[in-house]
């Protein structure tokens, strides 16, 4: 088992990565000053599978916990179902030392982050993520929230979780799209912060696509250490930890352009990846040659590098209600020299932008 650390002061939280995490789980539970009742949050694909063998885990820590499913999918994570899960908080009599559980993916991560945040002021997180993506994005971090019709993820707080645990043994159950989802977000580490983790990437593909178990462990581990590393550095995005958004003011137009129904994050991702390599090479901060290398990898990773069902003027529309747009100037995640440097850019002329959206779009 390897174990990070979130070093945010009072707030700050243990990783625990690995197989069969059984006894890390019911340890912390029992050392935690938790009421006796809890509520874990899952969905309709995670749950059934999953739902009642954390239930039994965590009442060996001494904590009774109800199961709330919601549908699968991004459609969940409203303000609806933020509403309806606090209705169920209030009906159970949960208060404040009573943990919320996330065990599920991004949105389920969110959402139930959010409601954490929001039910009695706060009461304790745990993230239990069961997708690689939100391994090594969405439950690290404390960033939880809804979607609006408006916009992606634009009604939320930053929250700390009190722990995530995170087995690779869950990860077996994942269908084949959902492990090249989280792959989206594992390249983007490699190249705002490590290039030589990129180049490990490039070098293990076919090890990487099957979730081979060392290469698993050590993507996933070196993953949450950079994403630990910003985070530990800028809590609230202030700074440092906007470089996490590469690729992701395309991705979130893409998705909402979309109806979040035709592209996971992780894929919309891959293609905003694509979109920001392209303004980087036009801007001359980069060179033919890296973004050739970011293109392949994304695409042999089995990762889309074009988008379908979308137009360039309501893609271009959207991105100015990104919620990391202030004053009208987007902030453009940009790549810088070589693989693995970043910079912030906020004035990118329209055209060129356009120019980019067109390479990735079919």
């Amino acid at each position: 088992m390897r174990i990070v650390k979130v070093d945010l002061g009072e707030n700050s939280y243990n990783i625990y990565i690995g197989k069969d995490l059984h006894s890390e789980i019911i340890d912390f539970c029992q050392k935690r000053p938790f009421s006796k009742r809890g509520l874990i949050i899952t969905d309709t694909n995670v749950g059934p599978i999953y739902g009642e063998r954390l239930k039994a885990m965590i009442k060996e820590g001494g904590l009774e916990a109800e199961i709330y499913q919601i549908p699968a999918g991004e459609s969940s994570k409203s303000l609806k179902s933020f509403e309806d899960i606090m209705t169920r908080c209030i009906e159970l009599g949960l208060d404040r030392k009573s943990p919320v559980f996330a065990l599920g993916g991004g949105v389920v991560g969110d959402l139930a982050g959010f409601v954490a945040a929001s039910y009695m002021r706060g009461v304790p997180f745990v993230q239990v993520p069961t997708s690689l993506l939100a391994q090594v994005d969405s439950s690290v971090g404390g960033k939880v929230a809804v979607n609006h019709p408006l916009g992606k993820n634009l009604i939320g707080a930053f929250y700390q979780p009190k722990a995530v645990f995170m087995d690779l043994d869950w990860l077996k159950t994942l269908p084949k799209r959902e492990i090249y989802t989280g792959l989206g977000e594992i390249i983007k580490y490699g190249i705002i912060y490590d290039k030589d983790f990129f180049q490990f990437l490039e070098e293990n593909v076919q090890e990487v696509l099957d979730l081979k178990e060392d290469v698993a462990a050590h993507m996933t581990a070196r993953s949450c250490e950079i994403k630990a590393a910003v985070v530990s550095q800028d809590e609230k995005e202030s700074g440092l930890r906007a470089i996490l958004n590469f690729g992701h003011t395309m991705a979130h137009a893409i998705e909402k352009n979309t109806g979040y129904t035709r592209y996971n994050h992780g894929e919309a991702v891959a293609v905003g990846m694509v979109c920001a390599a392209h303004i980087s090479r036009a801007m001359g901060l980069i060179d033919g040659a890296s973004f050739d290398r970011v293109e392949n990898l994304i695409r042999i990773m089995q990762l889309p590098t074009k988008a379908e069902g979308c137009d360039i003027d309501t893609l271009y529309e959207a991105i100015f209600h990104d919620k990391k747009t202030v004053n009208g100037q987007v902030k453009w995640v940009l790549m810088d020299g070589e693989i693995g440097k970043v910079r912030i850019s906020k004035e990118i002329g329209q055209e060129m932008v356009k120019d980019a959206m067109r390479y990735c779009l079919q």
